[in-house]
């Protein structure tokens, strides 16, 4: 009897095992985009029985973009864009010049990717540093009459965070309609937080994705990595700087950044104010709508823009698909800033293209890191681009949070995007196509003046690195999809 019970049981397991790794590599075919990585997941599941299916269930399954979409299902925005400044041919045409006619296939990938149109009538000015930026967005609040509009990662209670309490107070005792959302995992970068503060204060806030159950873990993806202002509907602030002391050199704080914002007026402000009704929405059920939160907006100056949400949902990817378009259509130049150089295999491939086009692609990244494994992954792949002619700018600290990017001298793109996976596809972020010269060649001379400080790093020196460092380095970028 137990003979005939183990044989039974033999052919059981088997027969389980079959069904589960048909099953299993049906899915793998179906839904992997890399071959590579399929046919290494089909040898897995085939050749570890029931441990390869395991080990796909739990690794394999990208469940981020899936989880995303659930999570907003029912709480999409819909209120209405103000596209009363939708640019025109001529508009198009005074702007792209004939220099700048190759670009215009961007304009048209962007609008596919995103759905928003792109804006005429714009005025953008660069804002450097917390030092600039604070002080602006602080005299905005101080002015507002109908609404207030903030969404930040970070929101310290420190001296900063608490003169942007008093200003939202004020607001608040004129009758102002303020909002406040933080990132639940940035509110808890400072202690005390800064959200009971705004409470007490009168202040409606709210957090984004706090945990369900409270001493659960917060994991890090599925974050607003947004950060944006918005002042009775017409004047806007996006970039990345967040909300804190370290953004302040004048302050002399312990650990300072240099980073980013820029001041926004005309009609692509609705749009910026669109992205943050849309995440009030999801996180509290509160529809802002009307003109407190939506006025029409006059045309303010001559720029060109368009706001492009990004995030694990109906937008997944939509930064990093904008970002291969500005490669694939540069001609001339391509200068970037960020603070975290992580990208995959096709940003790595569209930039050595450009390079070996003939192109000049300057990459400024930061010597000082505040990540030390991010830092270390970066340099460990650093030698793919510098092979194949890029400019590869090692800028000294202090640590420059920065995300800017110039193309040709005519698009820009500034916003709170990094060139990491988490960025591109796990956080909700929110970033900025600007088309203008002027405009760029304020943020081309930004970037100038940090190579002019910065050392360029050569293949020399990354090939000199000791063997237990380059070790160290090469661990730290198997981790890189997850940094």
């Amino acid at each position: 009897m137990l003979h005939h019970l183990t044989q039974h049981w033999l052919f059981f397991t088997a027969a389980i095992d079959l069904v589960v790794a048909i099953v299993a590599s049906a899915h793998v075919v179906l839904t992997k985009r890399d071959s590579r990585a399929a046919i290494a997941w089909v040898g897995l599941i085939w050749l570890a029985p029931l441990v390869g299916a395991l080990l796909y269930l739990w690794l394999g399954i990208n469940r981020i973009q899936r989880r995303g979409r659930l999570l907003r299902r029912g709480h999409k925005y819909s209120g209405p864009t103000l596209h009363q400044e939708i640019c025109s041919q001529g508009i198009l045409d005074d702007t792209f010049g004939p220099t700048g006619a190759h670009l215009r296939s961007l304009v048209t990938l962007t609008g596919e990717i995103t759905q928003r149109p792109l804006l005429a009538g714009n005025h953008i000015v660069p804002l450097l540093d917390g030092d600039e930026a604070f002080p602006a967005m602080l005299k905005a609040i101080e002015e507002a009459t109908k609404s207030v509009s903030l969404s930040t990662y970070i929101f310290d209670y420190d001296r900063t965070g608490r003169r942007f309490l008093d200003v939202l107070q004020r607001a608040v005792s004129r009758n102002v309609e303020v909002r406040v959302l933080i990132d639940d995992m940035g509110a808890r970068y400072s202690w005390p937080r800064m959200t009971p503060a705004l409470r007490r204060a009168g202040i409606t806030c709210a957090t984004f994705m706090p945990p369900t159950i409270p001493w659960r873990f917060q994991y890090s993806n599925l974050r607003t990595h947004r950060k944006t202002l918005v002042v009775d509907g017409t004047v806007g602030f996006t970039g990345g700087i967040n909300i804190r002391d370290g953004h302040c050199s004048a302050s002399l704080p312990r650990h300072p950044v240099r980073d980013l914002h820029v001041r926004v007026e005309g009609p692509v402000v609705s749009q910026i104010q669109e992205v943050f009704a849309d995440d009030w929405l999801f996180c509290t059920g509160e529809v802002l709508q009307g003109e407190v939160w939506f006025p029409q907006i006059a045309a303010q100056g001559n720029i060109l823009a368009r706001g492009i949400p990004d995030g694990p949902d109906a937008n997944f990817e939509s930064f990093r698909l904008a970002l291969l378009g500005a490669i694939a259509c540069a001609e001339s130049s391509i200068r970037v800033v960020t603070p975290y150089f992580l990208p995959d295999a096709s940003l790595i491939t569209a930039l050595n293209v450009a390079a070996l086009r003939g192109i000049t692609v300057d990459l400024v990244l930061p010597g000082e890191n505040n990540i030390a494994l991010v830092k270390w992954a970066s340099t460990s792949l650093l030698w793919q681009v510098v092979e194949r002619g890029c400019r590869v700018w090692i800028s000294p600290p202090p640590f420059d949070h920065a995300k800017i990017m110039v193309v040709d001298d005519l698009v820009s793109f500034v916003g709170s995007s990094n060139w990491d996976p988490r960025s591109l596809r796990l956080n909700f972020e929110f970033n900025l196509e600007c088309y203008d010269r002027t405009l760029a060649a304020g943020l081309t001379a930004v970037i100038q003046a940090r190579i002019r400080s910065a050392r360029r790093m050569t293949l020399e020196e990354l090939d000199g690195r000791s063997l237990p460092i380059r070790l160290r380095d090469g661990i730290a970028k198997l981790a890189s999809p997850y940094l």
